[in-house]
Order: structure tokens, then C-alpha cells, then sequence
């Protein structure tokens, strides 16, 4: 476990529900010892020794609904700088340059070495150490994959072999959010709101609200599973990135998908949640015809914070600060299509209006005012900055011709969580449906809404528990700051990313894909919205599935679950054991 984890840093944590009680589940039962009944015997004699300590995975943690949100990070052992050491030292690297040829064999041994690194992570190294947020993205790989980083420590002498850029397939996932909430108005309200079985559904109820946000999805599978209906089906950019990588990669190199290793670098504890679901292995995408491994492969096999890559750089002795602030040469990605859209030569800017947590809404809004040409967007603030909502008018309708709103903090969150409470019958014959369940069928106040964006923590994704707070700053800034102020010079980075920011002047470094796509990248599509173009994102995904031969479908969009709790179905006897059990380990939280 990471030791910068600690129960200080929980700031995004609501309460716990009880003490932990996988333990009493997961503690080896010991036989039984034959007693004699006229032996005598001490008291003391009886216990020989403690029972050996539990194991609690993070499994576990996710089939269980004791606790919440980040308090479920302490548990996690295995998603920390120590395990990306672990990984680049317990195998050589495959050599690329002997995979996916015509003439090449398959190397059955080895692992591929890739990274994806998301715009907040860069934005907060950027404020720490003075630097523009496209300097803190090259340091970042020189660490990961540069001569002066990882690869000069360690058993083999491993690096990364490919450092992705979030925002790539981050592009994926508006284009496909915006199709999915015009499906969703396009479906007969009446039979979105019959999906009240807490099950995931091929087109989600309304108001259909964000999943991108891993800490919230867990509150609301344990707590508040009537939520579920509503829950977008596709998956995050963390997520995008974790399967092409994996699929593309094994494909296009002809090697095993267990044969790379993927690390994630993200500003949120909660990712790590994220990244050991079931629903995220290849269990659901693997084709029928290729061969079942013994354990499930995972699309992202590890998730590091901005403060632990300072860990991981630390540990190695290496100073991040020291390191080339220039880009580093990356070999050709094997797939040409591809290789253009995951590294491009240009950056999108990041508008100010999209907000910190990757502009969902934002590009949904641009969506349908592109489809409603004459039509304008009014904003209202609620009752604080984390609270927003948006109104699409036409000048021939007096009604709103779309709403949508944001809610980030779990303060604010318990607000939208009660509005789409389900209606409750009457007992009586006859009755009439309660008050307070105007909001369920999406008819009551602020239940209009067609999109909601919902994020846990306060501000943003810049304000992730995983990023490096005013305090653990190894530079101090020349005044004391708050956090506030200190999130403010981190959102400022985050917005300096610019178009020309993060253009590769250097001749030295290796071009990353063909001449072709080079050229490719500088058309414009006919269908820019947002700055994305449209058009050209969908031809990559179906490229990628034509590729795969797997349905878009099973890539792009993931299932949610109630998870069902087990306290309080224990009783007699093993209650009793359940409380001298929770003595011993402390007693939970």
C-alpha cells in the first residue's frame, strides 16, 4: 500500500456504514482440535496462538457495502509506485522490433510496458513546479520511458514503451456521450421509466447522468441503487484507453493481451476502484475463438496518483524536477490509423466553460446547439459554484428545449440522489402517489433535466485526492496559500494547455506513425463540434473494432450493479464471533 495513503487524506469520505466485515469472511478456518473432557487444563492453554491476519482484497471491497468512496483506497495493496516497480523488474521488455512482422514469430514471454497519463495529473506537477502543462507532460514520459528515467534502474533495465495521452480517447467519449443522450430523447418516456429494476439497461433512463467518475458509481451501486437506470453506459477515458491499448496492441504485435502491462497515471484514488472491476477484463470483450487464461486480464492493470509518481521517481533516486523537459523519441505505433489520433501533432484547447473533469456536459450542450442553430444557452448558478444548471431555448418555444445541470461534492450530490428517488404507492386502495415522489418519473422540480454531470469531489477533477495538495508541495511558493488559491493555480494550468503548446518542434524525435497520417490529421472534418471532429472519431472506432473484430458495443460501454450488503445477516452465535472478531482487528474504521 501506498504509504501516502492514509486516513487524512479521506477529504471525499461520507461515514461508514459499519466495521469491516470481510475479515470475518476471509480468516482460514482452522480444524477443530480433539479436547479431552477429563483432561485438565489452564484457561490460557485453550488459544494457541492467534489466528494469522486477514487478507481483504479489493475484491472484496467492491462486494461489500460497509464503507464508501475513497475510505475503500486504504485497502488497496496492490494499485501503488511500488507495484509499477514490482512489474518493470519481474520480466524483461518485449522486443517490438521482432514482433507483428510478417516473418516474426509470437514471443510468448516478456512484458509490454505502456502508460496513459491524464490532463490533471499534468496540471498539477505543472503548478507545483513552475512549469507549463506540456513541460510537465514531457517530464513525466522522460521519467516513464526516457534514458535518464526508470530504465536506467532496476533488474532489467525496463521502461515504458508507449505513454498515451487521456485526452485522446477522453475525445471518444464525448462524441459517444453526446449520440447517447440524443438515443436516450429519442426513446418514449414511458419506457424508460419502466426500467425500475436497478439493472442496467441498453438505453438508460432520464435524466441520464455521467459515469465517468469512479468514486460516485461506487456510492451509488452500494447506497443508492435506483440511481442505476439513469448511469451512462460507457465507459471512461481511463477505461478507452486500457482496452485499445490492449486489444490493438496484442493484435497488431501478435502477442498475448496478459503480456502488457498497463499503468495509469490519474488524480483520483477512486480510479483504482475503477480499474479492478470485473466488468473491466477481458472476460467482456475476449472473442469466443482465442484461448481463456487462467485469471481475467484487466484493461488497466495499475493506477498511480500525481504524488506517487513523485514516490516512484524517489524511490529510484531520480529527481523529477532535473528531468528533460522535452519530449522523448517513441517508436512507431503499430497501427497507422491509430497512431494519429493517440499522438497528435496538436492539442485541442481546453475551454474554460467544459470545467476541470474532462467537459462532458460541456460538449453535450455544444451537441444540441449545433442541432438547434437559432437556439441560446442560459445558465443558472445554484445554490453554490458546484451546482449549475443549463437551458436550451428556441425563440419559437416558450419551453426549454433542453436541460441539463451539474452537480459536483457529495453534498451536492444527496440533492440529485433525492430527486430521483422512485415514487412510492400508496397502501391504501385507491391512493394517491406521495408527495414527495413528483421527482421519479422525471416530472418533478429539476427532474426535466435530460443530462446531469456528476463528479465527487468539490471543483473538479483537479481537486482529486490523488493530486498534490498546498501542503505536500516540495517547492514552496513565495506566500503562504490556501488550498483554494493552491486549486486555482492548478486549474490555470490545466487551462494552459494550448493548440500550439503542445506541438513537436524537436527534429530529433521519431515521428509516431506514417506520412499519411500526418497529412490525415490536418483535415478538417465537416462535423467540428467542440473542436472534435465528429466525423473522423467515429471512423477511428469503427476502425478499431473492424480491427479487433469485437463490437463496438462490448469496447465502449461497461454494466453497473447493486451490490448487495451482507451485515446484518449473520444472527445467534456468529454475531458474537463477528464482534470479538472486530476487537481484535481494531474494530473497522
Amino acid at each position: 500500500m501506498s504509504a501516502i495513503l492514509s486516513a487524512d487524506d479521506l477529504n471525499d469520505f461520507i461515514s461508514p456504514g459499519v466495521a469491516c466485515i470481510k475479515p470475518v469472511e476471509t480468516l482460514p478456518k482452522q480444524a477443530p482440535e480433539e479436547i479431552n473432557a477429563y483432561e485438565v487444563t489452564t484457561e490460557d492453554k485453550l488459544q494457541k496462538g492467534n489466528a494469522p491476519p486477514a487478507q481483504i482484497s479489493l475484491t472484496d471491497c467492491l462486494a461489500c457495502s460497509g464503507c464508501v468512496t475513497s475510505a475503500e483506497a486504504v485497502l488497496v495493496s496492490l494499485q501503488s509506485h511500488s507495484e509499477v516497480l514490482n512489474a518493470l523488474d519481474w520480466q524483461h521488455s518485449v522486443d517490438i522490433s521482432t514482433t507483428g512482422s510478417e516473418y516474426g514469430s509470437t514471443q510468448h514471454e516478456g512484458r509490454l510496458f505502456v502508460a496513459s497519463v491524464s490532463p490533471q495529473v499534468r496540471a498539477s506537477l505543472a503548478a507545483t513546479y513552475g512549469v507549463s502543462e506540456a513541460e510537465a507532460g514531457w517530464m513525466i514520459d522522460q521519467l516513464l520511458g526516457g534514458p535518464q528515467g526508470l530504465a536506467t534502474g532496476g533488474k532489467y533495465g525496463n521502461g515504458f514503451t508507449w505513454i498515451v495521452d487521456t485526452n485522446a480517447m477522453r475525445e471518444a467519449s464525448l462524441v459517444l456521450g453526446a449520440d447517447e443522450v440524443i438515443e436516450s430523447l429519442q426513446t418514449p418516456s414511458h419506457q424508460a421509466a419502466s426500467n425500475n429494476d436497478h439493472a442496467s439497461t441498453t438505453t438508460p433512463n432520464r435524466p441520464l447522468v455521467s459515469s465517468a467518475c469512479p468514486g460516485w458509481i461506487c456510492y451509488a451501486e452500494k447506497t443508492h441503487p435506483h440511481v442505476l437506470p439513469h448511469l451512462s453506459r460507457l465507459k471512461s477515458p481511463q477505461a478507452l484507453t486500457g482496452i485499445l491499448l490492449k486489444t490493438i496492441l496484442s493484435q497488431r504485435l501478435r502477442i498475448s493481451p496478459e503480456q502488457i502491462w498497463h499503468v495509469s497515471i490519474m488524480p483520483c484514488f477512486d480510479k483504482k476502484l475503477e480499474a479492478s472491476r470485473e466488468e473491466l477484463t477481458d472476460i467482456y470483450w475476449r472473442p469466443p475463438s482465442t484461448t481463456t487464461p487462467t485469471q481475467p486480464v484487466r484493461d488497466v492493470d495499475c493506477v498511480i496518483t500525481a504524488r506517487e509518481v513523485l514516490m516512484l521517481a524517489d524511490t529510484r533516486g531520480i529527481s523529477f524536477p532535473a528531468l528533460p523537459r522535452t519530449p522523448i523519441s517513441q517508436p512507431a505505433f503499430p497501427d497507422p490509423t491509430l497512431s494519429s489520433f493517440l499522438f497528435p501533432k496538436h492539442h485541442r484547447k481546453q475551454a474554460f466553460e467544459a470545467g476541470t473533469s474532462g467537459g462532458y456536459l460541456h460538449h453535450i450542450l455544444q451537441t444540441q446547439l449545433a442541432l438547434n442553430p437559432s437556439s441560446a444557452l442560459n445558465t443558472t448558478r445554484g445554490r453554490n459554484t458546484d451546482v449549475v444548471e443549463y437551458a436550451i431555448t428556441s425563440p419559437n418555444q416558450e419551453q426549454p428545449i433542453f436541460k441539463a445541470a451539474r452537480y459536483y461534492g457529495f453534498r451536492n450530490i444527496q440533492n440529485l440522489v433525492r430527486k430521483l428517488k422512485p415514487q412510492k404507492k400508496s397502501r391504501l386502495p385507491g391512493g394517491r402517489v406521495g408527495a414527495r415522489a413528483g421527482a421519479a418519473g422525471g416530472r418533478g422540480a429539476g427532474m426535466d433535466y435530460a443530462y446531469v454531470e456528476v463528479m465527487a469531489c468539490p471543483g473538479g477533477c483537479t481537486n482529486g485526492g490523488g493530486q498534490i495538495k498546498v501542503d505536500d508541495v516540495p517547492i514552496k511558493p513565495e506566500r503562504a496559500m490556501s488550498q483554494k488559491e493552491w486549486l486555482g493555480r492548478v486549474d490555470e494550468a490545466y487551462y494552459s494547455m494550448s493548440e500550439s503548446g503542445s506541438e513537436i518542434e524537436n527534429d530529433d524525435v521519431m515521428k509516431i506513425g506514417g506520412d499519411d497520417n500526418e497529412e490525415a490529421g490536418k483535415v478538417e472534418g465537416k462535423n467540428m463540434i467542440n473542436g472534435i471532429d465528429t466525423t473522423r472519431v467515429r471512423e477511428v472506432l469503427e476502425h478499431w473494432a473492424r480491427t479487433t473484430g469485437i463490437d463496438l458495443q462490448k469496447l465502449v460501454t461497461t454494466s453497473y450493479r447493486k451490490v448487495e450488503s451482507d451485515v446484518g445477516k449473520v444472527s445467534g452465535a456468529e454475531n458474537e464471533r463477528v464482534v470479538e472478531l472486530a476487537g481484535k482487528i481494531g474494530g473497522g474504521w
